[in-house]
């Protein structure tokens, strides 16, 4: 019995240092927990550890061969996904100095079409290295070159045959005859056309930057010069005939000329600023100028009020040449119109998917 007491006696004994031992323990994880908290606190936020940024641009090497001996030119290395062809003709000069990017042409295969300026190397790379063929385009000039030679020669060719150089018609002819009104009418008409073209080329048309071969310079000024002096000489020569139905015909013809002239001129300035409506559509809408109504039946109107002038200009006239030169250029105008029109319906449908190209219900 006393052997039982001392057991149990010694059991409590146990019993309360292992409690004190887990008091002390607890204080001391308490203190060194509270330690540690200051510590963390003193220390500030913690900063998270820079990710390592890791370049994703890729390079191409430009493989550049002669478009007619298919010999290696020569290669361009490092060149970055997002340049462009003019970027490629520029280190291309760099490289071979006697190719000058104005008159280089580039392209993906011998007989393809040339790539535009524009056009990103990512968007023709089907591997690292990209093959281009390099063709000698010739002598180049400016696209605002081409549009004021070609309509300061109409201008100035047809004032020539106005005034009736003795070189050109019988002097005792010329001062026989008298000239009829429409003479004198279709000369203004003629030159506002053109000091208009000329005026829009200059200050409200964002011509491109570009070049184009001098051989295109010269069937351009071909066709626009030689026309005009197959116009002026008719309608200007001493034995022309005023149209048949008189007066009424003349006067009635030149209000629309005019009316067509008035209506291109302010479609040509919507369409250099597309943004004037305030909209992020590049596609001007009509708005409360009665010339821009013509937006709710084509998406070419400028090309309608073009034709309407020179079936104006025809009509006041009654003259052959005017009208075959009125014939070819609406065909032509056809054909740029159900261009432009088919990019608008990729562009825009919304907007003109029930419009037509240049001729109302028609074309």
């Amino acid at each position: 019995m006393f052997k039982r007491q001392k057991s149990l006696a010694s059991e409590r004994k146990r019993g309360l240092l292992s409690q004190r031992a887990t008091r002390f323990i607890l204080k001391d994880d308490m203190r060194n927990f509270h330690f540690l908290s200051k510590l963390v606190l003193s220390a500030g936020p913690l900063k998270p550890t820079p990710a390592v940024k890791h370049s994703k641009t890729t390079h191409f090497e430009i493989e550049i061969l002669d478009a007619q001996t298919r010999k290696q030119i020569c290669i361009l290395d490092k060149v970055t996904q997002s340049s462009t062809i003019h970027d490629v003709k520029q280190k291309f000069h760099k490289a071979c100095p006697k190719w000058y990017p104005s008159r280089v042409g580039l392209q993906l295969e011998c007989g393809g079409p040339f790539l535009k300026d524009y056009i990103t190397i990512q968007s023709i790379a089907s591997s690292s290295i990209v093959t281009l063929y390099a063709t000698d385009l010739g002598q180049q000039v400016s696209w605002t070159t081409v549009f004021v030679a070609d309509y300061t020669g109409p201008l100035l060719i047809y004032l020539l045959f106005y005034l009736r150089i003795p070189c050109i018609y019988d002097g005792k002819e010329s001062a026989r005859r008298l000239r009829h009104p429409v003479v004198h009418l279709a000369c203004f008409c003629h030159c506002i056309h053109y000091i208009r073209y000329l005026l829009e080329t200059l200050f409200v048309h964002k011509v491109s930057a570009g070049h184009t071969p001098l051989k295109n310079l010269i069937m351009s000024c071909a066709f626009y010069w030689g026309f005009t002096s197959w116009i002026a000489y008719y309608i200007n020569h001493p034995l022309y005939t005023p149209p048949s139905f008189g007066n009424r015909q003349i006067t009635v013809s030149a209000i629309n000329f005019l009316i067509c002239e008035a209506g291109n001129h302010v479609i040509n300035v919507m369409l250099s600023h597309p943004n004037h409506t305030g909209s992020n559509a590049c596609f001007p809408s009509p708005n409360y100028n009665p010339f821009t109504w013509m937006f709710f039946l084509v998406s070419c109107p400028n090309y309608t009020y073009e034709i309407g002038s020179w079936i104006s200009f025809t009509v006041m006239t009654q003259t052959l040449p005017v009208g075959i030169f009125t014939l070819l250029m609406s065909i032509q105008m056809s054909l740029w119109a159900q261009k432009k029109h088919k990019i608008y319906l990729r562009k825009f449908s919304s907007y003109i998917h029930r419009k037509s190209a240049m001729i109302p219900f028609i074309l």
